[in-house]
């Protein structure tokens, strides 16, 4: 829509209109709302020494625009043109909030979320790369290599984070209320949760575990795979993973394998018969585990006497092993009993078995008794 007005004048009433008229355009432009626009047919305004101008805008694809001159002896002219915006042009300029004087709309808070979902997603590409290319060139342990990289990436999470809000123009000091309300709310509804996720970065800072530890929990002995910001993952030498919670490692007695080093003490239990030569069945045990490659021979293996049992002699033999994994403990006594058995063969000790046994006075004859209830034995009644 677009309106002329012509004002003529002339000597010195001109300066006065010139002046009235300049007074009602800037009114009217602080008066045009923020769903319009105005378009200047003319780009090129200026003011002239010979006159007074003013314009606002470019003129094209609708934005606010308007013009106005005075020349002497010309007359004034003003023209406006005012043209509505497009649907999509206002929600995207569409007033969210203000804070602090500030004006936040719905194209800044696009930003944000883009700013935020693009930012976590170079973050996720940064740390895996950082994980393959940079960590395997350093000398840091692998327990040590992932704390490092869980430190860099929540605080990138923590950056990314704050830095959207700060697009948004949200100052932390606003969420003092709400943090109080989310500090209740915790201390109620997720105090399990946060409970698991600073036991998490206990265990990384003071490591009673690490990756790759073998430990023994509920009766349960699995390798640690990965320690997350909520749950342990350890996987048993069934194949079978175990998600345990950090608390768990801390409010519960854990037997870590492992944990200074890899050297484990196992025992295999043999009981022979009563009149067994003792001192030989002691070397045949040492024996047998001098025989397997992979019991180490710093400290030496050793048997003991151990106890008199019920039905045996007891004997413990006793050896060390670098234990890598559970089954190779086990799959080593495994093989350590059958050579033991193979040597007591050979040397005719017999390996002692459950037993009893019962003996009977026969110095005199023996009473024998026939009880039953009535009526299953025959009465001397029926026997006539």
């Amino acid at each position: 829509m677009g309106d002329a007005v012509e004002f003529g004048t002339r000597g010195r009433n001109g300066a006065v209109a010139a002046g009235i008229l300049l007074a009602t355009a800037c009114l009217i432009l602080a008066a045009v709302p923020s769903g319009a626009s105005a378009s200047l047919p003319d780009k090129d305004q200026a003011v002239r020494h010979s006159g007074v101008g003013l314009a606002r805008g470019s003129g094209e694809h609708g934005q606010p625009s308007l013009r106005l001159a005075a020349r002497p002896g010309e007359g004034f002219s003003f023209d406006l043109n005012v043209e509505p915006k497009s649907r999509f042009e206002a929600i995207w300029n569409h007033e969210l909030y203000v804070i602090d004087d500030r004006v936040v709309r719905v194209k800044q808070g696009v930003f944000a979320l883009g700013v935020l979902i693009i930012g976590i997603l170079l973050l996720n590409q940064g740390i895996r790369l950082f994980r393959k290319r940079v960590l395997p060139r350093t000398t840091l342990k692998p327990n040590e290599a992932v704390a490092l990289t869980k430190v860099v990436y929540y605080f990138g999470v923590l950056f990314i984070l704050l830095f959207s809000m700060r697009m948004m123009n949200l100052p932390i000091t606003a969420f003092a209320f709400f943090g109080g309300a989310l500090a209740i709310g915790v201390g109620f509804g997720a105090q399990n949760l946060i409970n698991n996720f600073i036991s998490g970065f206990i265990i990384m800072a003071e490591r009673p575990i690490r990756i790759g530890d073998m430990i023994e929990i509920e009766g349960n002995f699995a390798r640690v795979e990965d320690i997350g910001p909520r749950c342990t993952r350890i996987r048993t030498g069934d194949n079978i993973h175990i998600l345990v919670p950090n608390s768990s490692f801390l409010e519960k007695s854990i037997v870590n394998w492992t944990l200074s080093d890899q050297k484990v003490r196992a025992h295999v239990v043999v009981g022979v018969a009563y009149g067994s030569p003792v001192r030989e069945v002691e070397r045949l045990l040492v024996q047998a585990a001098n025989d397997q490659d992979t019991v180490l021979r710093d400290p030496p293996p050793f048997a003991h006497f151990r106890d008199f049992g019920d039905n045996a002699l007891i004997f413990y033999l006793s050896f060390w092993v670098s234990m890598t994994t559970l089954g190779e403990r086990f799959a080593l006594e495994s093989r350590i009993r059958f050579r033991i058995d193979e040597l007591f063969r050979e040397a005719g000790i017999v390996i002692a078995f459950p037993q009893r046994d019962v003996h009977l006075d026969a110095s005199k004859p023996i009473e024998l008794k026939l009880l039953g209830a009535p009526g299953i034995l025959p009465s001397k009644g029926d026997d006539e």
